[in-house]
């Protein structure tokens, strides 16, 4: 069965008003979740990078159902594995087992920032799977140490752990970083609909397949392509720009040749349903049953209205 989530992107508003979206998403019937993990927006005009953690904790303690999951942290430069370790271990224990740790190899935009060198992808792929061998060994209780090839642990015990194992979730976007999710992980998250991808992890390995959708929900389908434009247009840049660029001023500038219409083939745009089903069709029919759905904009209590009233009728 698919299941359907709410995209909290930490880039577009504040801590508080996360909170409050995550419990209007949950009393709307969304399944779960997803919380971006940024320490800068994409775009000054989405003006926010609250610390995700944070705002975690109070979503478990604000919400009953829903479950809750990341998308994605990046656990290998800005956090040490056993920090996330810890991290994942808390917001599991406060949700009383709904948390889903997803984790990716990052991008430059906030993983600069303590001043580490930005490794090639490869390298960040390496410590990714080293950062899960740490979670996972931490979570299994007691006391650890470790020297690997990225990272060393010292002494390290949890004293707060989750009665059941925290699943892991690799973001991929292609055969490399399949194969990583099918060595290290229980399941993936995408930002495309590609079937192979899907295809690839599954053909090792059962387990959930994550996706967000963008669905720029506005009063009419040019508000809905201006609103995606304004705060969403550096999604046309592809993740291997994306990954790469330092800073917001990176962003704007590579995105100033971007117009609304560029986004038109990969988002629904405007009030229509079937237009919304369409778009989250092309994920379903790829493999994915975690479909994650990513609204632009500030009138998110709008959206998820339309989500309950009219679109998960549909669903």
């Amino acid at each position: 069965m698919v299941q359907f989530g709410y995209k909290l992107m930490t880039e577009e508003h504040g801590p508080a008003a996360l909170i409050e979206n995550a419990q209007r998403a949950e009393a709307a019937g969304f399944d779960f979740v997803s919380i971006s993990d940024h320490f800068h927006p994409w775009l000054e005009a989405q003006g926010h990078a609250p610390f995700a953690w944070s705002v975690l904790g109070g979503i478990a303690q604000a919400t009953s159902r829903i479950g809750i999951a990341t998308g994605l942290i990046c656990p290998i430069i800005r956090y040490h594995p056993a920090i996330i370790a810890q991290a994942a271990a808390t917001i599991a224990v406060m949700s009383k087992g709904r948390f889903t740790l997803a984790v990716g190899a990052g991008e430059r935009l906030n993983e600069h920032v303590t001043g580490d060198r930005w490794p090639s992808t490869p390298e960040r792929h390496a410590m990714l799977g080293e950062a899960i061998d740490i979670f996972r060994t931490l979570w299994s209780g007691g006391v650890h140490s470790w020297s690997g090839e990225w990272y060393v642990v010292d002494h390290a015990r949890l004293y707060d752990l989750p009665d059941d194992p925290i699943d892991v979730v690799v973001g991929v976007s292609g055969p490399a970083s399949v194969a990583l999710a099918i060595d290290k992980a229980d399941g993936i998250m995408a930002t495309e609909p590609k079937p192979g991808l899907v295809d690839g992890f599954r053909a090792e390995k059962a387990g959930p397949a994550y996706a967000e959708a963008l669905l720029s929900y506005a009063p009419t389908r040019q508000a809905g392509l201006e609103q995606a434009h304004r705060t969403f247009r550096f999604s046309a840049l592809g993740w291997a720009v994306n990954s790469e660029l330092r800073d917001v001023d990176g962003f704007e500038s590579a995105s100033r040749f971007v117009r609304p219409e560029d986004l038109e083939s990969s988002i629904a745009a405007g009030p229509d349903v079937d237009a919304h089903l369409a778009v989250i069709k092309t994920y379903a029919d790829a493999g994915f049953d975690r479909i994650v759905l990513t609204c632009p904009g500030q009138e998110q209590a709008r959206f998820i209205d339309f989500f309950e009233k009219e679109l998960r009728p549909r669903l």
